[in-house]
């Protein structure tokens, strides 16, 4: 399933067109820019033979007062184009990083698939400004023709072969000009690429530094980060050489142009075909071109540059979803029975059994990756290969997946916390009472041992508080949330032995009548529940825990 944006091509008309408004109105004001400074040597050429030639002062201060007016009138065109195109650019920019976020945070899910978060951040910022950066760029792309235009015009009225030595060669040089910057939108989407993955490594590392320093893997992630950064560092100055080598180029036959040109008029003027004032302004002119031309160069640039980061974007907004929006709704109210049948996802092969409302469940599984799988079945992370996870008698498959988890809330392991204060990540936002959560999952606790208790100000990821801390902060999230099915993953593995009886004990009271799953190999938290099933991916086997523990494997998985 796709989005229905198949390549950058898409998403550069795309941008482009939600700024139709204002990229016209801009285009226009540069245009008229351009035009003034066309004329600017043309009115000098006049001055020089109306009014110096004759003598006439009163001629001088009326062509000196339309010279006037003509700079006023450009800049004032000059000031409101960029403006306008500026705005154009950081809106195009602003609703692409917009759409990028919504596809990224779509329920389905997939956009970050084969991405790490930083790679996906760099996509939002970088990228998408590039493809902005083509609505500032096409006005005066725009405005640039309209100069040369205006100058073939002027140059025609005055000399034939100069006004057609502009009319034919400026098309050809525009045409070399799209053929130089090739390389440049090639290499500039490696840059972007490598840039993307030393971002998203970067990331990845400062995330679990805490991990790294634990097991003393500081030397090979740095060393990790040093091949990704310096890859990164190859492609910018392969870049960076093929933005040289196109600007120079460009430069060089624009110079080459504009001697033509000059040379052209030079010999018409030494011919008697041109009057002083006349050659006058075909130098002006023909220096003036260097501006247009220029533009030319920047507006191929930043074609170049937003085509390579057109592509990258279209990737993510065009990636497959993970899951399918289903049609069919739950029941109100939602009861809480969960039932796996014949699942096979992952190591889950033919799981099936039947999780009451109400009840709450300890999930022991014989391997971690097991684990995962049901876990990824419950969260509507991804569909079974066969069989069905059904909630209140409707498969999940047919439900859509945002309506699911808020039925049905998976509290990972590994869950973040975000800024802002401790009451805060519990809370996000909602009006319930938290209180109740804060107390069974042992924040009371946490709150006592921080300076503002529970309006303590996080850092990023809630790095500023110790494992333990954060686990109880993330669970009592969880809690609060109160969905009529949640399910834990270990959500006690950081904390000691007191803590996790009492939060064992604090989870049982406060989800009484309400189905609970919690899947862990934790003794405290499977004392307290109605029944464990334990799953080896093939069978399933349940009953009490104090039942259980006579069995070996179970023995070994648990108590070990």
């Amino acid at each position: 399933m796709r989005t229905g944006v198949p390549s950058g091509r898409e998403v550069l008309k795309k941008a482009m067109s939600g700024q139709t408004r204002f990229l016209v109105g801009s285009s226009l004001l540069a245009s008229g820019h351009q035009a003034g400074e066309a004329l600017v040597p043309v009115l000098i050429g006049v001055v020089i033979d109306q009014a110096v030639a004759g003598g006439s002062v009163g001629d001088l201060a009326l062509w000196l007062g339309a010279l006037a007016a003509t700079f006023a009138a450009l800049s004032s065109c000059y000031r409101f184009a960029v403006r306008a195109s500026e705005r154009a650019a950081e809106q195009s920019a602003h609703d692409l990083r917009t759409e990028l976020s919504r596809r990224v945070l779509d329920p389905r899910g997939g956009a970050e698939e084969g991405h790490l978060p930083g790679a996906l951040v760099n996509i939002a910022t970088e990228d998408a400004r590039r493809v902005g950066a083509i609505a500032s760029a096409v006005p005066f792309g725009v405005s640039a023709l309209a100069g040369v235009a205006v100058t073939a015009v002027v140059l025609l009225r005055m000399s034939v072969p100069l006004g057609l030595l502009i009319l034919l060669g400026a098309p050809p040089l525009l045409w070399l000009i799209h053929l130089v910057g090739k390389p440049l939108e090639r290499r500039s989407g490696l840059e972007q690429q490598r840039a993307a993955d030393a971002s998203g490594i970067a990331a990845d590392l400062v995330g679990g530094l805490r991990i790294l320093k634990g097991i003393g893997a500081e030397s090979a992630a740095i060393a990790r980060y040093h091949r990704t950064s310096r890859d990164s560092l190859d492609a910018s100055v392969r870049s960076a050489g093929a933005r040289a080598w196109h600007n120079g180029a460009i430069l060089a036959m624009n110079g080459v142009f504009i001697a033509v040109v000059a040379l052209v008029g030079g010999r018409l003027a030494a011919g008697g075909a041109l009057s002083v004032g006349e050659l006058v302004s075909a130098v002006g002119l023909a220096q003036f071109l260097l501006g247009p031309l220029s533009i030319f160069t920047m507006v191929n640039a930043r074609l170049a540059q937003g085509r390579a980061s057109a592509e990258r974007v279209a990737a993510v907004l065009a990636a497959p979803h993970a899951v399918a929006a289903g049609a069919e709704r739950l029941p109100e109210p939602v009861r809480g029975r969960v039932r796996f049948r014949g699942v096979s996802h992952a190591a889950l092969a033919g799981a099936d059994f039947d999780i009451a409302a109400g009840e709450l469940v300890g999930v022991v599984t014989t391997s971690p990756s097991t684990a995962t799988a049901l876990l990824e079945c419950l969260a509507r992370d991804v569909d079974p290969a066969s069989g069905s996870v059904e909630l209140d008698g409707v498969a999940l498959s047919c439900l859509d997946p945002a309506e699911a988890r808020r039925a049905l809330l998976v509290a990972a392991h590994d869950a973040d916390l975000f800024e802002g204060t401790v009451l805060d990540n519990v809370r996000c936002e909602s009006e319930r009472d938290s209180a109740p959560a804060i107390r069974a999952a042992g924040v009371d606790e946490v709150a006592r041992a921080l300076p503002d208790g529970l309006d303590t100000a996080l850092t990023e990821r809630g790095h500023s508080l110790s494992g333990g801390q954060r686990q109880r902060v993330a669970l009592a999230r969880a809690l609060a949330a109160d969905p009529p099915v949640l399910v834990v993953h270990d959500p006690t593995t950081a904390v000691d032995a007191v803590t996790e009886a009492r939060i064992a004990a604090g989870i049982r009271e406060i989800r009484r009548s309400r189905t609970t799953v919690l899947v862990t190999t934790s003794p405290a938290l499977l004392a307290v529940t109605d029944r464990v099933l334990v799953l080896d991916g093939t069978s399933v086997r349940h009953g009490h825990h104090s039942e259980l523990v006579d069995d070996e494997n179970y023995r070994t998985a648990v108590l070990a």
